[in-house]
């Protein structure tokens, strides 16, 4: 499901992570507070000069978890003709760490993507109010 973007959204260059938790975080609140509790997983697919090309709502998950494949992740990047993508998904605990299995599924990503021409700049980890980079933490 593709993620409609107001035009600040529509123009804004991704620099760094606070600049994907900025844009996420309006996107997370759009969902009510029970909404919220649920894990989601997005793609951000970027032009070369690192606007939005689309944002993708990949998979809608539980609690604790959701489930995320390369071909849905990487399907519209293909399609679309991204450059790059970078990976969000929430944590309604509000913890921050990545789990084994985040880690697990970005290393597969990162695979694919090389794969498929199609960079992992990051994969950012969201809360309401903070998040977690594994490229700024050395871990892609």
């Amino acid at each position: 499901m593709y993620i409609r973007l107001n035009e600040w959204q529509k123009e804004m260059k991704i620099a760094n992570a606070h600049d994907v938790f900025t844009v996420m975080q309006e996107i997370l609140l759009r969902n009510s507070k029970i909404g919220r509790r649920k894990e989601r997983f997005w793609a951000i697919g970027l032009e070369n000069n690192n606007t939005i090309l689309y944002i993708e709502l990949v998979s809608l998950g539980t609690l604790k978890a959701t489930l995320v494949s390369s071909l849905d992740v990487f399907n519209t990047a293909v399609r679309r003709k991204a450059a790059a993508l970078i990976l969000v998904h929430n944590h309604p605990s509000g913890e921050m760490r990545p789990s084994k299995a985040d880690v697990g599924i970005t290393n597969k990503l990162v695979d694919s993507g090389r794969l498929l021409e199609c960079q992992i700049l990051d994969h950012v980890i969201i809360s309401e109010t903070k998040f977690y980079s594994f490229k700024d933490e050395g871990m892609l």
